[in-house]
């Protein structure tokens, strides 16, 4: 009966999920804009388009039926269509073993790098005063499966869950666009454009997108070979991404937590004290 309620109190509220279907269809006839930058190039894709319309519905409200009353629903609705993106994941990398395999260890233990902006990152979120959100917020970039990770172990509606949803939009936001140029200024450096390409697999598809398509603009002989880098990389961020969250990031995020909340965060009441 409870189950049913529920059913029925997402549906009922068909004026939110007809806007978002619209602003879907706008930002698809938008399609994909490229801005040269040099010799290479930044891509905003539609799902940028999207955050912005959508943020711009919510915070201006030229419609009355979007509401506050709609993020409880709106937070379901993205932990069900993470559910199929996983799944989607799942087949994909399943039809790829066989160039995981034939990727090497390479691709695998760049994963463990994801850890030190743990480390960077935790001590900044604390310093601005986030609390349990900090968990959420540094443990990993965020994207749909880190999402689902926090959803399933302190659901959306948890301090943890609002600080990996800051990240997730954020790195909608701006997160195509940092990589792509962060692409640009990497292959102007000694790096090989393989290891750039493996680097640019960080488990989002838009981040991949953005930076791939940079780098087989500045490298396009090496296009395929890139592409294939990329792509793998970016399975194996998915396949052993939630892994690594489940297993190590998340624990030792709370580790860190634990110890340095104390000191940052008393630091950081002692100075708003003295001002």
């Amino acid at each position: 009966m409870e189950k049913f309620k529920n059913t029925k109190e997402l549906l009922s509220n068909w004026p939110l999920h007809i806007t978002c279907f619209v602003i879907v269809i706008i930002c698809e006839c938008i399609g994909i804009i490229k801005i040269p930058v040099g010799n290479s190039s930044i891509m905003l894709l539609p799902m940028l388009f999207a955050m912005v319309i959508g943020m711009i519905v919510y915070i201006s409200k030229p419609f009355t039926w979007i509401n506050s009353k709609c993020d409880k629903t709106s937070s379901k609705f993205v932990v069900i269509g993470v559910s199929l993106l996983i799944a989607k994941m799942g087949i994909t990398s399943g039809a790829s073993i066989q160039s995981v395999i034939k990727a090497g260890p390479a691709l695998i233990f760049q994963e463990f790098g994801n850890l030190g902006t743990i480390f960077f990152a935790l001590p900044i979120a604390l310093l601005f005063g986030f609390k349990r959100e900090s968990i959420g917020l540094t443990y990993s970039i965020a994207r749909e499966p880190n999402v689902a990770v926090i959803a399933n172990e302190y659901t959306l509606d948890s301090p943890e869950g609002r600080g990996v949803m800051i990240t997730y939009t954020v790195g909608t936001l701006i997160g195509t666009i940092f990589v792509g140029l962060l692409a640009s200024i990497l292959a102007m450096t000694p790096l090989h454009p393989y290891a750039i390409a493996m680097a640019c697999g960080v488990g989002s598809g838009s981040m991949m997108a953005a930076s791939s398509g940079t780098l087989i603009a500045l490298f396009p002989n090496m296009a395929d070979q890139i592409s294939a880098y990329a792509a793998t990389s970016n399975i194996l961020s998915n396949i052993d991404g939630v892994v690594m969250a489940v297993v190590i990031s998340i624990p030792l995020t709370n580790f860190l937590y634990k110890h340095w909340e104390p000191i940052i965060g008393k630091r950081k009441k002692n100075k708003s004290e003295n001002n």
